[in-house]
């Protein structure tokens, strides 16, 4: 072991040695990058470093040196990739640095010693989001985020790709002042003077993250308190390490007793009883070194065997400590290493050289000889070690020319996503066009508009004027233009009697928008969706997008006070409020003039009309009490009435996810209704009146033995279902299609939808019948199956079911029902069996559930963009988005989701289930593909198929990637190449198994699908080796043009 610390290692000054507070390597080992009391950044020469007491050493020492700082920065670090350098000072600012190719235009900085620089570090980006001094800073392992702590008691997380502000966790109840990964890139752990570390889950944010997606990212997942409760508050730094193999934390500032000490927490349950003790004084600082050790030389055809892991620490002591897992005391303690105490440690990646630096202004470099720590393993050992916590981070070799461009093309499309981002954030996606030359309105070529364009994202529009309009443009004119200025000249009087102009932010000024805050930043003419997977839904904890109260609270505060009730002078209700607030639930209270006051339930002004009064429940038949389900007759009411728009032809009914129209029709005035009534008796035998007015004036009229129960309507018939279980159908003319059909016991749901109607009885048999042609398309099926009959009669007791909360028909007379306890069914006549769709299983475990919506057109091809605009006929479109949704809304009724995901959570932290929850989410995307592919969902299986194929590429399952390969490729070199341009308007039965041998899949062409897929999958390189055949067999590596029709991600 060897300590160096040459004299021009240092911050130095005109008259003393500036402290030096952070050090920290890049990640190919040849920069040392240091930060210090002046202000600087200095990137110094590891090699010269190194070969300090070598006189003929002539290469450049320091490499660089940025000032871009106001005061003293105290946490400099290098991203993983090598790409950025990150800095925080005390001026409250996080400052992004990249390395320019460029040589550096300019010579040292003026009025300093500085040897001129050598590379040309620019700064990228200045990051403002801290109230106080920035102490501490970590990359993720990946480079997805950055996450900076300060003594605002903040911990604020950035986006590495547009460097948008994702987060601000205010958790901590005192300082900041240390942060640091979990190598597994699945936690990371912030130390705070409130004397806690708090271990935080995320998933890694994708290129387009908003700050509204991560709203349920990076949860808290334990706070631990234990080894610091009488820790002193007097370090400068709680800088701690997590272990490269990921099993333990180094946490410093810990107290064993009255001793100092650096305490070893355990990964997943999060305790420990091991403490490092030796240090006199508080440790500041903890560093584990990248590599893990063997006794033995490692070589490929030994075994690693038992592997070890190396730690430093040093603090307040001024001494440095190294220990070795295999050891119980420390490997080496050296005292009084530093005139001051020491505030950072940074080991190279090699793992034989670690730098020290110290409040006296030093920077020590120590060296270790080959196997005085043990001997290195190698980097594969690192991942091995990884996997069994879910970590991929092979790099991989590109295999060939073709890898490369195929690596490009998928890219190209995060890229434009990213752009768009970026210009969303920074309003280049506003409406108004920039002004032309003189001001004479937008910008035109040859006599067009040209729109602009956003980053690149979207193609110009080209906008014909005419002559004789372009001659007569006059310069538009805003209409808050004087309002602006008015408030510009605004006079105000000070308290001292003097008249000042107030001033005025320009910015937000003149904008049109509310000053509400906003959840979601949108653009105006390019939306930047998001496909990455979403982290689980934290039900245990209130939402923490709005403060408790609400949007009443965030306006009108919530500390105003009860109204005194009338009549409740002991204050019961004010009491029992209270007493429910204990329990973390927030009362509904109205925010009136006087204060607040408890809410009341009001009728709805619109909406549903109220039921008319029933006459009487309806007579069952006394066989149901032997049927294995029985479930609820709806009452006779007095009249039924159901109402029809029509033009000519009517009108269809609501789409099954529940989106109306937002427009109205366009020839809305023309359109009249037609009214559908059955009246039923009030006394016994007399018959049911049927009548059908339209303007007032009688079309026809029929009269039935039995009181009418159920009635719905299409464009093409008029369907009732009676008392006695018969079904009668007329044509819009009043001709009975159909003999009265005839059913085992009463309707209680009657659906249609086109010519298929659906109906349920009280015993559970479904009935689908196309009343146009007056055919099923499968017999009679039980609701037994999904009413988990069978696991309900095997109890010793008999208990309730689950009930029926809806069912739905769709185009192709599917059945689809929800259930009260959450789960989504949908009946397959090719299989004869019902397929459960959705369940809550999906909703508490799965990265991807959305818990607001499951939107169709999250990713699209440029070329399905570039369309005339034709709509395609969606079949059984949004019946998945339907059912997830159903779910949501039934688990939270329920108060079944907090019971799943304390289960769920407790899973998470037991050993063996560290990949839970990525099975879990690639479960479900395979439960989507397939129910997608089963319902012919053409729009919705081409979503989740290239969001199943981008997490298979991102956990690199080669296994699953290959069979996903194959199966797209199916038949595409058996058929013609004239049919596959051909595109069908809808998928078909023959088109919706993996096996078919047609050049469809589910009404897209097989080839469209497969090139896709490559373009998602070429920039994970370890998998190129499988997919650089299937692209040199489709062409896509080797045609340029090919890049232009990529996935937007």
């Amino acid at each position: 072991m060897r300590f160096t610390r040459p004299a021009w290692l240092s911050h130095s000054g005109d008259k003393k040695d500036y402290e030096v507070y952070s050090c920290h390597v890049s990640p190919d080992g040849s920069r040392l990058a240091t930060a210090g009391g002046d202000g600087h950044v200095r990137i110094w020469s590891v090699d010269a470093i190194c070969n300090a007491h070598d006189p003929n050493y002539d290469k450049p020492k320091q490499l660089a040196s940025m000032s871009y700082h106001s005061g003293t920065i105290h946490a400099v670090r290098f991203s993983h990739n090598g790409r950025y350098l990150a800095s925080g000072a005390d001026d409250k600012v996080v400052c992004i640095y990249t390395l320019d190719p460029n040589p550096p235009s300019h010579a040292a900085t003026f009025g300093t010693n500085d040897a001129p620089p050598v590379e040309n570090w620019r700064i990228f980006r200045r990051l403002i989001g801290h109230d106080n001094d920035v102490q501490d800073l970590a990359w993720a392992y990946d480079t997805s985020f950055l996450v900076s702590a300060g003594l605002d008691s903040k911990v604020v997380i950035w986006s590495a790709y547009t460097f948008e502000r994702l987060k601000t966790i205010a958790s901590h109840m005192s300082h900041v002042k240390g942060v640091t990964f979990d190598p597994a890139n699945k936690y990371f752990a912030t130390a705070s003077d409130d004397r806690t570390i708090k271990i935080w889950r995320f998933y890694p944010p994708g290129p387009n993250s908003s700050a509204y997606d991560m709203m349920n990212n990076f949860i808290l997942e334990k706070t631990i308190t234990p080894p610091f409760v009488a820790s002193p508050l007097t370090t400068y730094f709680r800088r701690c390490s997590w272990s490269p193999d990921g099993n333990h934390i180094a946490c410093a500032n810990a107290v064993n007793g009255p001793v100092s000490s650096v305490a070893i927490v355990n990964r997943s349950l999060w305790d420990g009883d091991i403490n490092l003790i030796g240090h006199e004084g508080p440790v500041e600082v903890c560093a584990f070194s990248p590599r893990l050790f063997s006794q033995h030389p490692i070589n490929e055809s030994s075994q690693a065997g038992n592997l070890s892991t190396v730690i430093a620490c040093a603090g307040q002591d001024k001494a440095l400590s190294v220990w070795i897992t295999s050891n119980p005391r420390p490997l080496i303690i050296t005292q009084d290493l530093a005139v001051k105490a020491m505030t950072d440690l940074c080991w190279a990646p090699d793992g034989a050289h670690l730098f020290v630096t110290s409040l006296d202004g030093s920077i020590i470099a120590v060296s270790f000889k080959p196997g005085e720590l043990g001997y290195e393993a190698p980097f594969a050992e690192n991942e091995k070690s990884l996997a069994k916590y879910g970590a991929r981070r092979g790099v991989g070799v590109i295999e060939g020319p073709s890898g490369l461009v195929l690596e490009e093309m998928s890219r190209a499309g995060e890229l434009r996503g990213v752009e768009g981002r970026m210009g969303a954030l920074m309003g280049d996606g506003a409406p108004n066009h920039a002004p032309a030359t003189n001001g004479t309105g937008p910008p035109m070529v040859n006599g067009s508009v040209v729109l602009p364009i956003t980053n690149g994202v979207a193609d110009p529009q080209v906008v014909e004027i005419p002559e004789d309009q372009h001659k007569k443009a006059q310069p538009t004119v805003d209409p808050n233009a004087a309002k602006l200025e008015k408030l510009k000249s605004r006079v105000t009087i000070t308290q001292d009697g003097k008249k000042r102009i107030a001033p005025l932010l320009v910015s937000s000024s003149g904008a049109q928008e509310s000053s509400l805050p906003r959840s979601r930043l949108m653009a105006s003419s390019t939306s930047v969706s998001n496909d990455a997977p979403q982290t689980i839904l934290d039900l245990s904890k209130p939402f923490d997008g709005l403060p408790p109260g609400g949007l009443q609270s965030l306006l009108l505060g919530n500390k105003r006070k009860l109204v005194a009730i009338e009549g409740d002078e002991d204050k019961r209700i004010e009491k029992r409020l209270a007493l429910a607030s204990k329990d973390g639930a927030v009362p509904i209270l109205t925010n009136g003039a006087d204060g607040l006051l408890p809410a009341r339930n009001l009728a709805p002004q619109t909406g549903q009309q109220p039921t008319p009064e029933s006459l009487r429940p309806a007579i069952v038949n006394p066989t149901m009490a032997m049927s294995p389900l029985r479930l609820g007759v709806p009452k006779v009411r007095s009249h039924i009435t159901r109402t029809l728009l029509t033009e000519g032809t009517s009108t269809t009914p609501a789409p099954m996810n529940g989106s109306a129209d937002l427009e109205p029709p366009k020839n809305a005035a023309t359109q009249t209704s037609v009214t559908f009534e059955a009246r039923n008796p009030t006394r016994d035998r007399e018959p049911c009146r049927i009548s059908v007015t339209k303007r007032g004036l009688p079309i026809w009229q029929d009269y039935l033995p039995r009181s009418v129960l159920l009635a719905v309507c299409t464009k093409s018939f008029w369907c009732v279902a009676c008392e006695d279980g018969s079904i009668y159908a007329w044509t819009p003319s009043g001709r009975r299609m159909v003999s009265a059909m005839v059913l085992e016991s009463q309707p209680i749901i009657l659906e249609c939808l086109d010519q298929w109607v659906l109906c349920i009885t009280s015993v559970g048999m479904c009935y689908v019948w196309d009343i146009i042609t007056l055919k099923s398309p499968h017999p009679p099926i039980s609701l037994a199956p999904v009413m988990d009959a069978a696991v309900h009669s095997m109890t010793d007791h008999p208990r309730p079911g689950p009930a029926l909360s809806s069912a739905r028909v769709n185009s192709e007379g599917r059945i689809v029902v929800t259930l009260k306890s959450g789960d989504g069914y949908a009946y397959s006549p090719s299989m004869h069996v019902w397929q459960r769709i959705s369940e809550p299983w999906w909703a508490v475990g799965s990265q991807y559930w959305n818990t607001t919506d499951s939107s169709i057109g999250n990713i699209g091809s440029s070329s399905d963009h570039a369309s005339d605009g034709s709509m395609l006929s969606k079949v059984s479109a949004g019946i998945i988005p339907f059912l997830e949704r159903s779910t949501t809304s039934e688990t939270l009724a329920r108060g079944r989701a907090v019971l799943l995901q304390r289960l769920f959570k407790q899973l998470l932290s037991r050993e063996g289930f560290e990949g839970f929850e990525s099975s879990v989410s690639i479960a479900h995307l395979e439960n989507r593909v397939a129910a997608a592919l089963m319902l012919g969902a053409k729009d919705e299986f081409q979503v989740y198929l290239y969001m199943y194929a981008k997490r298979l590429g991102a956990e690199g399952l080669k296994a699953k990637v290959t069979e996903l390969l194959s199966g797209l490729l199916g038949g595409i070199h058996e058929a013609d190449a004239g049919d596959t341009k051909a595109e069908p308007l809808s998928s078909t039965e023959s088109d919706r198994d993996w096996a078919n041998k047609s050049a469809f899949l589910c009404g897209w062409p097989r080839q469209e699908l497969l090139k896709s897929v490559l373009v998602l999958l070429g920039k994970n390189r370890e998998l190129q080796r499988i997919t650089v055949p299937y692209a040199h067999a489709l062409g896509v590596a080797e045609d340029e043009d090919g890049s232009e029709d990529v996935m937007l991600a």
